[in-house]
């Protein structure tokens, strides 16, 4: 037991061998299963008689009122499900549309497609993007040091295509690609393309339940320019869609933003076990819908006052970003498994750090069980009660924390350290501005 404790804590059994063995094989069943399930469908509808991309029919539904000249539609539940049967069947699944009004204009794009081609269309390109930013990652943070073991060029490839939550958000037609690919592709641009990165953090507001820590993060880092594309983004994009679709569109969404509150959010009827969040977790164990918000308000003012102090400070930038992304999907009382997409850049700004800088214990066992709780984070609640994608995600941000206290406290000892435009700076470079023997050694900071 005590040897197994050692491995684990040591990361020792994390071979490079078994990484590609263990995302091979995740990569092929999960390539066998998405087949077995294309090809026993039957006009587009699967054996269980949902929708080939279950979640994606909502918005090819909602697509097509929008060409109607009826953009409100889809924000009414009964209205929106009407479509649906027409699309799919009298015996398909209400899947409700939740989104603001910006994205009708994505859903009236795929829906002037054949249903089957729009879903084919949508998540290449966005799976696309998503491979773009974990590339870009890897390119812009990672510096291998010259003792480094040598990696496979396209391991990083394999661990992007084998992520689990890619399966799950294949198999629901859904937007986690786009929306990793804004937050990772915006924490690369932040320090060297400012506006671009707001670009960027403007666009999801798509998604607005994840944006509630990125204007804490930007503030605290001192990156107005970032805030001001940002805001002017979200702006254009609400000029847009009000001259589009009219005024009366913002009412439709609100009240629509009423049904997704109460009966998805607080009642549950998406189930428990695939809600994952601090508050799902709080109503599993049967907390009242009060308690449930005051826990979650807790752990985001809590959550957003760590990630303020860490961008505020001089923690490396991997680190900041990865911070950012688990402290993005923590924050918010509304998050699914196919959210947790948001989790592989914060892997790969995690893992590109600990390349550079070393891993502390456990930490590479830590980041392992991140990569594969997508995997079970459903299963595993529904048939025990027992969450584990929130609790992975907690973990993984105190790890985040821990990683960057070290390097700041080298940083407050060096007071001539040079920093980027939002604080942010590596050890490596205090050797060769600092005045004044620091009385450190670089090596320590890998323990």
């Amino acid at each position: 037991m005590d040897r197994a404790r050692q491995i684990l804590r040591s990361g020792a059994w994390l071979t490079a061998e078994r990484i590609r063995v263990v995302a091979i094989a995740l990569l092929i069943a999960s390539a066998a299963g998405f087949l077995v399930l294309v090809v026993t469908a039957k006009g587009g509808v699967d054996l269980q008689g949902r929708p080939i991309g279950t979640d994606f029919s909502n918005v090819y539904a909602a697509g097509t009122y929008v060409l109607e000249g009826n953009p409100d539609a889809p924000f009414d539940s009964l209205t929106q499900y009407t479509r649906e049967q027409a699309i799919f069947g009298r015996s398909t699944q209400f899947y409700g549309w939740h989104y603001p009004p910006y994205f009708l204009f994505v859903a009236a794009a795929l829906a002037a497609m054949p249903y089957g081609l729009a879903l084919t269309v949508w998540q290449a390109l966005s799976l696309g993007l998503y491979l773009l930013a974990m590339r870009a990652i890897l390119r812009s943070f990672h510096r291998p040091a010259t003792d480094q073991a040598p990696v496979h060029p396209y391991d990083w490839l394999l661990l992007a295509l084998a992520f689990p939550a890619v399966l799950i958000n294949i198999g629901h037609g859904q937007n986690g690609f786009l929306t990793a690919a804004l937050i990772g592709g915006a924490l690369v641009c932040l320090d060297r393309r400012p506006l671009v990165a707001g670009v960027l953090f403007g666009l999801l507001a798509y998604k607005p339940q994840f944006g509630l820590m990125i204007p804490i993060a930007l503030a605290a880092g001192g990156y107005w320019r970032t805030i001001g594309a940002a805001a002017a983004t979200v702006a254009l994009l609400t000029l847009a869609a009000t001259l589009a679709f009219g005024v009366p569109v913002w009412h439709a969404f609100l009240a629509g933003a009423g049904y997704t509150r109460t009966v998805v959010l607080e009642q549950g009827d998406t189930g428990w076990h695939k809600i994952q969040s601090i508050f799902s977790w709080a109503r599993m164990w049967g907390a009242s819908v009060p308690l449930a918000y005051g826990i979650q308000l807790v752990a985001t003012l809590a959550i957003g006052t760590a990630t303020a102090w860490l961008w505020r400070g001089r923690a490396p930038a991997a680190v900041k970003a990865a911070t950012l992304c688990l402290a993005a999907i923590l924050a918010t009382p509304y998050t699914l498994d196919y959210d947790m997409m948001v989790l592989a850049p914060a892997i790969a700004f995690l893992a590109v750090d600990g390349m550079e800088r070393g891993f502390g214990p456990w930490q590479q066992t830590a980041l392992a069980a991140l990569w594969l709780v997508p995997l079970v984070a459903r299963t595993f609640a529904q048939a025990t009660l027992i969450p584990l994608g929130a609790p992975a995600m907690l973990a993984a941000f105190v790890i985040a924390l821990r990683r960057a206290e070290p390097a700041m406290a080298f940083a407050a000892d060096c007071p001539t350290m040079p920093a980027g435009p939002g604080g942010t700076s590596r050890g490596q470079d205090c050797g060769q501005d600092c005045g004044q023997d620091c009385g450190h050694d670089i090596a320590a900071l890998k323990s």
